[in-house]
């Protein structure tokens, strides 16, 4: 057990969202005890700043792990800061379905929904 205390990053991913990761990480061959999914912020879009959601068969050293309904959440420490109380949903339209982001950090942010300044 380390003695170093690893930052939290508190991070909702709904029963639906739930679903639709699981679907993809089956899709892609990538166990829940291994793999998860990546929940990243990066710079760019045309706020500044867009997500990224990639299923990954590992984590990196650094990140931080969440358990989330049956499989693994990693989020980068730079990331980290951006997502702190960020729902992440996934919603079907007329317009389509994907995944959407509630982020309470977000100072603005665009007409696509993917991209937000903080």
């Amino acid at each position: 057990m380390s003695t170093m205390q690893q930052p939290e990053v508190a991070l909702v991913i709904t029963p639906d969202a739930a679903v639709e990761v699981k679907k993809f990480m089956e899709a892609e061959g990538v166990t829940p005890e291994q793999g998860g999914l990546r929940v990243a912020v990066m710079p760019g879009g045309c706020s500044g700043f867009k997500y990224s959601l990639v299923i990954e068969d590992k984590s990196a050293e650094d990140d931080l792990l969440l358990e989330q309904d049956g499989f693994k959440v990693f989020v980068d420490p730079f990331s980290s800061q951006y997502l702190q109380g960020t729902i992440i949903d996934y919603v079907t339209s007329m317009q389509g379905s994907g995944f959407t982001f509630k982020n309470p950090n977000s100072t603005g942010g665009c007409g696509c929904g993917s991209s937000f300044s903080a």
